[in-house]
């Protein structure tokens, strides 16, 4: 099995939720973020980016993107920082957003492709059937991820912006595993209290 690394975003304001934390629905006995944390914690060392009140599983990391709520890149750029802190990082960390119920294919998906990528491919974006590329769904080599983002601001950035710096690989995976949760129709869609 690949050995890789988590960053887990989940310090969103969930405006279209009325301000209810998505990490924190339930599909039934697990949040959203129990699932996602699951989904990589075999594999090497995860971190939430999150409030300090967001119930985090045992033996998870958490830290806080400075300022709060200043968008999801400053959140990967204090993830990367917490775990660097580390010992022994893996040579592949993922970058996952805590929203979406059945990321486990994703990451299956991502960690299988990358097991087998030549060495001058730096990482790899989930990709749905439909074409839609999911930035918050990749697998990168940990030293090129963490020299974009120690080269350029974070706070208030899109994730794109630092993606375009990378060479990342399309890998299709299973229909639906990227879909997240943003409104209440979808809370409703994927069962979830």
């Amino acid at each position: 099995m690949l050995r890789f690394d988590s960053v887990i975003v989940a310090g969103g304001r969930s405006s279209r939720l009325g301000g209810t934390p998505k990490a924190g629905l339930r599909r039934g006995a697990e949040s959203l973020l129990e699932i996602t944390v699951r989904a990589v914690n075999e594999a090497g060392c995860a971190v939430v980016v999150g409030p300090d009140d967001l119930a985090v599983p045992p033996a998870t990391l958490r830290t806080r993107e400075d300022p709060p709520f200043s968008g999801p890149a400053a959140a990967i750029a204090a993830g990367l920082d917490h775990l660097a802190r580390q010992p022994s990082r893996a040579a592949w960390t993922a970058v996952l957003a805590c929203d979406m119920p059945d990321v486990a294919a994703a990451v299956q998906s991502l960690a299988d492709a990358a097991a087998n990528l030549p060495s001058d491919t730096q990482g790899l974006i989930a990709t749905a059937p439909d074409g839609h590329r999911e930035n918050l769904a990749v697998m990168i080599r940990t030293e090129p991820l963490t020299t974009v983002f120690s080269e350029y601001p974070s706070r208030d950035r899109s994730v794109r912006s630092f993606w375009k710096h990378l060479r990342l690989i399309e890998v299709a995976v299973p229909a639906g595993s990227t879909q997240d949760v943003d409104t209440w129709e979808d809370v409703t869609r994927f069962d979830l209290h």
